[in-house]
């Protein structure tokens, strides 16, 4: 029961690796760039016994001719491949359960990501309410950007001054009478 639980989590795997990066991907077939990925994200490339050249080497051998892509029964006759490589002391059924080892439950990792710096001065620099002169008129009070409104000055139309206090009142006052 060990085994099958390993081969499903292999299996999770292949699926998550099969999908990253491709938002078409069933997941039933692994393209070469995932399978390169897979390999250095799981650190079966270990830049000694196996190379990313090696890894590039057994997904051609692996596939179909005319394919571009490998299935699941095809990545584990790679994974078969490239096993005795990487674990050279040990059994070729030693060194693949070793491999399955590395690969089991592991997801693509996003290495080179840009993360978003929490340091004061981004902070002080970002807080629009310490904004003087003109940059202040480009916010409200929720710190929220006006956009076109905050950068030119929109003319209204509505025929009173620009600082009159009681614009729209003359409608009521006229009614009253």
């Amino acid at each position: 029961m060990a085994e099958s639980t390993d081969l499903e989590q292999l299996m999770n795997s292949f699926k998550k690796f099969a999908i990253h990066g491709d938002t078409k991907a069933t997941g039933k077939e692994m393209n070469g760039k995932n399978w390169a990925k897979l390999c250095k994200d799981c650190k079966i490339i270990d830049g000694k016994n196996v190379t990313g050249t090696d890894v590039d080497i057994v997904f051609t051998k692996v596939k179909a001719k005319t394919s571009r892509v490998i299935t699941y029964e095809e990545f584990q006759r790679a994974l078969e491949e490239l096993a005795p490589k990487r674990f050279k002391g040990q059994s070729k059924e030693e060194a693949l359960t070793s491999v399955y080892k590395l690969i089991e439950g592991k997801e693509p990792t996003n290495v080179g990501v840009t993360k978003m710096a929490k340091t004061a001065a981004v902070d002080r620099l970002t807080d629009t309410t310490k904004y003087t002169g003109s940059h202040k008129e480009r916010f409200d009070e929720s710190g929220k950007g006006r956009g076109k409104g905050g950068r030119e000055e929109l003319v209204e139309k509505t025929g009173y001054v620009g600082s009159y206090k009681n614009a729209g009142t003359y409608e009521e006052k006229t009614k009253a009478k």
